[in-house]
């Protein structure tokens, strides 16, 4: 069984050492000659995951042309998918494309699902997502995703070729359920490294995760997602997960807004784009999300931390379940 993974960041990585330990015939492209080089020549990848060795079976590359397995994972930040496919569709045409990013496009208002399938490349789309951080997926914790795919035969086969003896994929058809929990989450995670980075205690984050998690599923569902998906692991598992852990980048991200510390603008902060792209939607289609919208302005710097908990702590008395 072969696939290549597409992207050598931390998780893209993570992903191709788990599978060719798992006995898969493994491609992993990147798009930097010398980082490739580094990785052949160390058979590692400090540079994202150090300490993490690469397996003999895992082929690393900067030539897209020696990516000819029919299974892609597309490992690419959220906000690059898009311009990738559209200057490399001919090389993607006809593969089935497992989506592994999270986040909603800026230009588009699109997740990752949405976006490969417009590309009309034809194959199957699908995404990879859920409660996951990189270096425990390459030391072989075990770890359980979801896969999405809307068609559950294709994703049945996906299943089986993405599932390791540590790596427990569970299948899904709702792909934009799952692809909006992943991207959500991430907003939700910034803000609760808001509120621990401005030390407002443990109870404060419990409940912004709940009342988060509560515009999570309401903006799904209002875009046509179904809710139980958002209640599985591609949702609420991956809630838990980062905001809970300062191993989450948007976890830290939020801390440093919290705290008014600096943040190295070279790393990626997938909620970060995603928190903007989600305040457009919410006033567009008007829902409320007063979580994500404060999260899109503390970004911006158009609040300070403590007027925008005033802000929330101040909104009108409500029943908790409509």
């Amino acid at each position: 069984m072969t696939v290549a993974v597409l992207g050598a960041g931390a998780f893209g990585t993570a992903l191709a050492v788990a599978l060719a330990l798992g006995g898969r015939r493994v491609t992993l492209w990147a798009r930097d000659p010398v980082h490739v080089a580094e990785m052949q020549a160390t058979r590692r990848n400090d540079r994202r995951l150090p300490g993490v060795a690469l397996p003999d079976g895992l082929v690393v590359t900067a030539d897209l042309s020696r990516v000819t397995a029919p299974t892609i994972l597309l490992a690419l930040p959220m906000q690059q998918t898009g311009s990738f496919v559209a200057a490399h569709d001919a090389g993607l045409r006809g593969r089935d494309l497992v989506a592994c990013a999270k986040g909603i496009d800026l230009s588009t208002l699109q997740g990752p699902v949405a976006e490969l399938s417009a590309a009309n490349l034809g194959g199957s789309v699908a995404i990879l997502t859920g409660p996951s951080f990189a270096a425990d997926i390459a030391r072989g914790l075990p770890t359980a995703l979801t896969l999405a795919c809307g068609d559950d035969a294709v994703g049945a086969r996906l299943q089986d070729l993405l599932s390791t003896a540590t790596l427990r994929l569970y299948r899904s058809d709702d792909t934009l359920g799952a692809e909006l929990g992943g991207a959500l989450k991430n907003v939700i995670a910034i803000a609760s490294g808001v509120v621990m980075g401005a030390a407002l205690g443990h109870s404060a984050r419990a409940a912004l995760m709940t009342r988060g998690f509560a515009e999570m599923v309401r903006l799904a569902t209002a875009l046509g997602a179904r809710a139980d998906t958002l209640m599985g692991l591609s949702g609420f598992g991956d809630l838990v997960l980062t905001c809970t852990s300062d191993q989450s980048r948007n976890f830290r991200y939020g801390q440093a807004l919290g705290s008014g510390a600096d943040w190295d603008s070279r790393i990626t902060v997938e909620g970060a784009a995603t928190a903007q792209a989600v305040a457009r939607l919410a006033a567009e289609r008007g829902i409320d999300m007063p979580v994500c919208t404060m999260v899109a302005a503390l970004i911006d710097r158009r609040i300070a931390v403590e007027d925008a908990v005033s802000a929330l702590m101040a909104r009108p008395l409500k029943k908790e379940i409509p």
